[in-house]
């Protein structure tokens, strides 16, 4: 897995006015929280931050606030603004070397599905495993191979193992499936056209004999 250096600068506590002010300048708050030390506040430019927020793989992170010493950290968490969708705020975690630590990693799907072929459209339930595992078995992703996938069929975590890696998710939660929608749409369209072929205008009939009554 790659690792990402960034600099940042050591963030004093201050008012919410002033945390705009340094978001207007492209200048985004953070913390960095530790087992071992007391969570660190810091700013960083938004710049530095998109190769590891902007991306679908897993990164390490050389996080340097200040004078203080360089730490191997992940992105935990990002806020974003829900209107211009910039990034207003960054949560790191610092990992320890043989220290196990719980992460988040991106699902990557492998193959093309047997079952896009007879017609099924494929729906990813999950993007992301929950997992547990040693910083230095950390991957960018994990892959799964759907080219065996048919029609109605789906992988469950429980489907699932990856070497030096637990996963977290709920083992009856499906990742991927094939659904059959193609041919529920077609078998809706023979529905609604054998009703409007079986209607009979009773509202038209009912008023032209009211008609001819009068007359």
């Amino acid at each position: 897995m790659a690792d990402v250096n960034i600099n940042a600068s050591l963030r004093e506590i201050s008012t919410k006015g002033a945390v705009n002010q340094l978001r207007r300048e492209g200048i985004v708050p953070g913390v960095l929280y530790s087992k071992d030390t007391e969570p660190i506040s810091f700013s960083v430019s938004e710049l530095s931050l998109k190769p590891v927020v902007y991306t679908n793989e897993m990164h390490l992170v050389n996080l340097k606030i200040g004078e203080k010493e360089e730490v191997k950290s992940i992105l935990k968490d990002v806020q974003f603004d829900p209107l211009t969708d910039r990034i207003i705020h960054v949560d790191f975690q610092a990992i320890t070397v043989g220290q196990v630590i719980q992460v988040q990693v991106p699902i990557s799907l492998v193959g093309q599905a047997v079952g896009i072929k007879q017609g099924g459209k494929l729906l990813q339930n999950l993007h992301k495993f929950d997992v547990e595992c040693l910083p230095k078995f950390i991957p960018e992703h994990l892959e799964i191979d759907i080219t065996n996938l048919q029609v109605g069929e789906s992988i469950l975590v429980k489907d699932l193992s990856f070497e030096n890696i637990t996963l977290l998710n709920a083992e009856d939660t499906s990742v991927v499936s094939i659904s059959a929608i193609r041919a529920e749409e077609e078998e809706t369209g023979d529905e609604m056209l054998d009703e409007s072929e079986t209607k009979e205008p009773e509202v038209i009939g009912k008023g032209k004999s009211e008609e001819e009554t009068e007359g």
